[in-house]
């Protein structure tokens, strides 16, 4: 089940969604500390975190699936976000440097589908994050986070799916080992959670974060395929006839 795009932008604007961010951007910075100079895209609902990287990027995009639906991003500026469908990212091959996938592959239709079509746009030795939840931890077990929705992964499963796909596994982190608990206590108390369970529980974190780089050295069979996908804009006039009506003929003919 995929959520909606007014539900994530609202869980990122309360207290619980701000303090997630909080711990999932630690994680990110440990295996990005900057993107200098880089083309930078986000699948899914990334924009709570491009906003940590694009200050040092040369351009960087923000794409939201097509059953998600979009917002303009960033807020008071030219628009950089794009409505897409991930199995057809529109973009030439090897056109970017870094991928980052956040409320994404879990809501996948084809996971292997969005991941080989992700390893097309990237240019040689570009990497990929993702951001998945953790099928161990309580985050991927309630529901009043967008965690909570979608397919968790394991580590070992999201590594297989990896290689199957052409990747090459690389770093990884944790975050969200504090409960999604809206409880002013809880809340508190997030970052002795944090630091608590990266040094003696990272199996059970909220997410996992994985970065994988494109192998240089293998080829990726590709067959051509048609699209699956017709988008039609939410406000197009409906049943208004499309056929012309032929002139009259010249008096005389």
């Amino acid at each position: 089940m995929s959520v909606d795009i007014v539900d994530l932008r609202e869980f990122y604007h309360s207290a619980l969604g701000r303090f997630a961010e909080q711990s999932i951007v630690v994680a990110l910075s440990s295996l990005w500390a900057r993107l200098p100079e880089e083309r930078l895209v986000g699948l899914g609902y990334a924009v709570p975190y491009l906003d940590h990287f694009r200050a040092d990027t040369e351009r960087t995009f923000a794409f939201m699936p097509a059953g998600q639906g979009a917002v303009n991003w960033p807020p008071g500026e030219l628009s950089s976000t794009a409505l897409v469908f991930d199995e057809e990212l529109p973009l030439p091959d090897s056109s970017v440097d870094r991928v980052l996938l956040v409320h994404s592959l879990e809501f996948a239709e084809n996971p292997r589908e969005t991941l080989k079509e992700i390893w097309r746009v990237l240019a040689p030795g570009g990497r990929l994050v993702i951001v998945v939840p953790n099928r161990r931890g309580v985050w991927a077990r309630m529901e009043h986070t967008p965690f909570g929705s979608g397919r968790p992964y394991s580590r070992g499963q999201l590594t297989t799916l990896m290689r199957e796909t052409n990747f090459t596994p690389g770093a990884s982190a944790e975050a969200l080992f504090f409960p999604p608990s809206k409880a002013r206590t809880i809340m508190k108390m997030r970052q002795v959670f944090d630091r608590i369970g990266r040094r003696f529980w990272p199996v059970f974190s909220g997410v996992i974060v994985l970065e994988a780089q494109k192998r240089l050295y293998q080829g990726l069979p590709v067959a051509a395929r048609a699209s699956r996908r017709v988008f039609v804009p939410v406000m197009a006039p409906r049943g208004v006839p499309t056929t012309r009506t032929q002139p009259d003929a010249p008096k005389g003919s």
